[in-house]
């Protein structure tokens, strides 16, 4: 039997701040049966430069991105915020384009990770062992940019002693926002203040998302106040323990 073949994308904060992500991700694939390709001249979609009003620089890294992956295998990577622009935004750079084709391709083709598990694959247990309490963060992109809802809990409720608690209010935005959590630098600290109360009220050991973005806006106010939590994507849940 032939194995599937997929193209991982990388973002550009998960190459940079969280590298082991992005080889979690791989080992998921692989234990999932899927053969994997990483172009190395890939780089950032643009999302920060679109979401800033920097469309021309945004339509430049785009064109860059969609001939990246234009080898027609589906595209996969560890982010529903970067993934949810691509499927979302780039119709506003590209539509009716020499480029129009092209996009509307790998726009029906690129996926978040625990959708292709999931959705695709049909893969819901990879044999991951986590033995420790965990609550869920739903990130705003997750929900409302790619329509993720129930994937990454399927995936975590099969991960040999892993305990899933639900937190209150688990898909209200956490604050990071990209540059929101910059330009409103108050607001945003009380958003996480609230997020990572509510997951402490839980008693979980960990918060699990699959946005490492939220995970590291979150991470930086339990460590500044010295809080008794940690953070995992939860592509690292499910490369644990093999």
């Amino acid at each position: 039997m032939q194995l599937m073949e997929v193209d991982i994308f990388v973002p550009c904060f998960i190459d940079q701040v969280y590298p082991d992500t992005a080889w979690n991700m791989i080992k998921v694939l692989e234990k999932a049966g899927v053969k994997v390709h990483y172009n190395t001249e890939q780089t950032c979609c643009g999302q920060m430069a679109f979401n800033s009003g920097f469309w021309e620089e945004a339509k430049k890294l785009g064109e860059k991105f969609i001939k990246d992956f234009s080898r027609g295998r589906p595209v996969v990577g560890p982010s529903a915020s970067c993934i949810g622009y691509v499927r979302n935004y780039f119709d506003e750079l590209f539509y009716n384009s020499a480029l129009h084709i092209e996009c509307k391709h790998l726009q029906s083709n690129i996926f978040e990770i625990t959708d292709f598990l999931v959705n695709v694959l049909k893969v819901t247990d990879l044999g991951a062992v986590f033995e420790h309490k965990v609550t869920y963060h739903d990130s705003c992109a997750a929900q409302n940019e790619y329509g993720l809802s129930s994937e990454g809990r399927q995936l975590l409720r099969k991960v040999k002693g892993l305990e899933l608690i639900e937190m209150k209010e688990s898909d209200t935005c956490c604050g990071f926002g990209g540059t929101f959590s910059v330009k409103f630098e108050s607001i945003s600290s009380a958003m996480a203040e609230q997020k990572v109360h509510h997951a402490l009220e839980t008693g979980a050991d960990y918060i699990v998302s699959t946005d490492s973005s939220c995970l590291m806006h979150q991470y930086g106010y339990i460590k500044k106040h010295k809080l008794p939590l940690k953070v995992a994507h939860v592509v690292d849940v499910l490369a644990s323990g093999y």
